[in-house]
């Protein structure tokens, strides 16, 4: 409970420029390539394509975005192990948002999110240097929906990833294009649960 509001009261801060809220995820795409290709999509008739086809191995995609800002970064990598997640946080600290104070970083409880992966990555300095510029903001075991990051995964699903791809060239560019996309037009996020609403629709589940 005490995480849970500690991440709603969060939400309920106004726009920060210098201490920006980013939701920050990862979804797993398995790459699937048509054996016998598709039939184009025509008027009046879906696409279509064969049951057979020949998996490719897998991707990661980490999925960052600053809901009051419209803002978000995606990455592809081979990997989903500590070293990827320290980087990937560490461009967003360099890349993304050198102006800003503290990065409010909102994460589950994957065993990659943690302070620890900075120093198996890097020099101690140096993840000292990043630590200082995150504060973690961590959701609720078996409380992830409270991760924001997670409603941005679901609008991936549905409007770039629902179909088969075959190479992670191909995912790169789509997962670019789509993230670009909607930057430009400053999609956000309106979050409506608040600490109120979940003491009315949670507060028998509340240990004393």
């Amino acid at each position: 409970r005490e995480r849970m509001y500690r991440l709603l009261d969060l939400y309920a801060q106004g726009y920060d420029q210098e201490f920006p809220v980013v939701c920050m995820d990862e979804k797993s795409k398995q790459l699937i390539i048509d054996i016998r290709g598709t039939l184009a999509l025509k008027p009046g008739s879906p696409s279509k394509y064969d049951y057979e086809y020949k998996r490719n191995g897998t991707r990661n995609i980490f999925v960052a975005v600053e809901p009051l800002a419209g803002k978000r970064t995606m990455k592809v990598t081979g990997t989903r192990k500590k070293s990827d997640f320290a980087h990937f946080v560490k461009e967003l600290v360099d890349d993304d948002y050198p102006q800003a104070q503290k990065i409010k970083l909102v994460l589950d409880n994957l065993n990659t999110h943690f302070p620890s992966s900075f120093y198996e990555t890097f020099s101690k300095q140096e993840a000292d240097r990043i630590l200082d510029r995150i504060e973690f903001y961590y959701t609720p075991k078996h409380g992830s929906w409270l991760n924001m990051a997670e409603i941005e995964i679901n609008m991936m699903d549905r409007q770039c990833l629902a179909r088969r791809i075959g190479e992670a060239e191909k995912l790169e560019t789509e997962i670019n294009c789509w993230s670009r996309k909607r930057n430009e037009a400053k999609k956000k996020i309106q979050w409506s649960f608040t600490r109120q609403d979940a003491d009315h629709k949670l507060f028998k589940h509340y240990v004393a």
